[in-house]
C-alpha cells in the first residue's frame, strides 16, 4: 500500500549544487536528511523542520549516515533516494581527491544499510543511489559529448570522479541497489561561490573594471543551478538503473558568446573585456542531453540570460 511518504538523503546538501537539490526535494514534499560538514559556513542556509533533518558528519564518516536515519521514516516509504553530491579538494589535490572516492564508497555502504533497514518489507531496489560526477571525466573533447564518449580525464579531480563512477556502479550491482550517475557540466545561479569565472566576470563588469580572459574560442554550456537540481531529482525518480547522464542545457555556444551576452545583459562596456591566448589544455564542451530528456522528461526552463538577470539584476 502506498503511503505517499518520500525520503531523500543528500550529501553536500548545502553546497552550490546540493542546496538547489535540497530546495527542490523540499518543494516536492520529500523528508530530507541533509548531510553537511560540521563547521561549514553554509549550514545555516536551511533550518531544521519536520521535513528537514541535519546530519553533521565529515566525509570520512559517511558509513555512519544510516545511523541518523529514522526507521519509522524508512518503513513503507514510496521513495528512498540517496543523492551523493559531496566532494572536496582542488583539481590536482591528489590526497583529497582520493579521499573523495573512499567517502563515496562509504556513502554507498550507508545506502546499503538503509536498504537492510527496509528489507523486511520491500526489495533492496527500493533504495536508489544517485551519484554526481563531472564533465571533467571526459577530458579534452572537440566533438559532441554523449554518454558513450570515452572517459579520458587529465586531472586528479576528473580521474577520481571517473573512478568513483566505476566503483560505485560495481558496488551497487553487488549490493542490489539501483544506481544512477549524473555528470554536471557548468552551473550558474543561486548559491554560486565567488572565485569562478562567470561571477567574477560579472562583478568586474558591474564595477567598471577591466578583465583579462583567454581567447574564449572553446564551446561551453551553462545550466542554471535550479534547472540542474530539477534534473538531478528527476534522475532519482526516473533515471534508468546503471545508466549515466549528462546534466547540461544543451545550448552550447562559444565561450566568447556567453561573455558578450553577459556584458549586454548587465549593460556593461564590452571594451573592458580583453581576450588573450588560447586556453591550454583546450577543453571545449558540446554536451548532448538527449538521453536525459528522453528518460526523464527534463526540459531546462531558465535561459543563460535570465539566470544572469536573476543573479545580478533582479535582487
Amino acid at each position: 500500500m502506498s503511503t505517499g511518504r518520500k525520503i531523500a538523503i543528500v550529501t553536500g546538501a548545502f553546497g552550490f549544487a546540493g542546496a538547489g537539490v535540497t530546495e527542490n526535494l523540499l518543494s516536492k514534499g520529500y523528508r530530507v536528511y541533509a548531510v553537511c560538514r560540521e563547521g561549514s559556513v553554509h549550514n545555516d542556509r536551511f533550518e531544521e523542520s519536520s521535513f528537514l533533518k541535519k546530519i553533521l558528519l565529515n566525509m570520512d564518516e559517511y558509513d555512519r549516515i544510516h545511523e541518523y536515519v529514522e526507521a519509522d521514516d524508512i518503513k513503507g516509504a514510496d521513495h528512498i533516494l540517496f543523492f551523493h553530491l559531496s566532494w572536496g579538494g582542488g583539481r590536482d589535490d591528489f590526497e583529497t581527491q582520493y579521499a573523495n572516492v573512499e567517502a563515496s564508497l562509504k556513502a554507498m555502504d550507508s545506502a546499503a544499510a538503509i536498504a537492510r533497514m527496509e528489507e523486511r518489507n520491500t526489495a533492496y531496489s527500493k533504495v536508489r543511489f544517485i551519484g554526481i560526477g563531472s564533465q571533467a571525466e571526459y577530458g579534452v573533447c572537440q566533438s559532441v559529448i554523449t554518454e558513450d564518449t570515452p572517459l579520458v580525464p587529465f586531472t586528479a579531480y576528473g580521474s577520481c570522479k571517473a573512478a568513483a563512477y566505476h566503483l560505485l556502479k560495481s558496488k551497487a550491482r553487488i549490493l542490489g541497489i539501483d544506481f544512477v550517475w549524473g555528470r554536471i557540466f557548468s552551473l550558474i545561479g543561486k548559491y554560486e561561490p565567488s572565485g569562478r569565472m562567470l561571477p567574477d566576470l560579472c562583478h568586474k563588469l558591474l564595477a567598471g573594471q577591466e578583465i583579462n580572459l583567454s581567447s574564449c574560442e572553446q564551446y561551453w554550456d551553462y545550466l542554471d543551478a535550479s534547472d540542474a537540481a530539477e534534473a538531478i531529482v528527476l534522475l532519482g525518480e526516473k533515471g534508468k538503473n546503471g545508466e549515466s547522464y549528462n546534466i547540461a542545457s544543451g545550448d552550447y555556444r562559444r565561450l566568447s558568446e556567453f561573455v558578450e551576452s553577459a556584458a549586454k545583459v548587465l549593460s556593461a562596456d564590452k571594451n573592458l573585456i580583453h581576450y588573450g591566448a588560447k586556453a591550454d589544455p583546450f577543453v571545449s564542451l558540446k554536451p548532448s542531453v538527449d538521453k536525459l530528456k528522453r528518460d526523464t522528461g527534463f526540459v531546462p526552463k531558465i535561459s543563460f540570460e535570465k539566470s544572469l538577470r536573476n543573479s545580478f539584476i533582479d535582487i
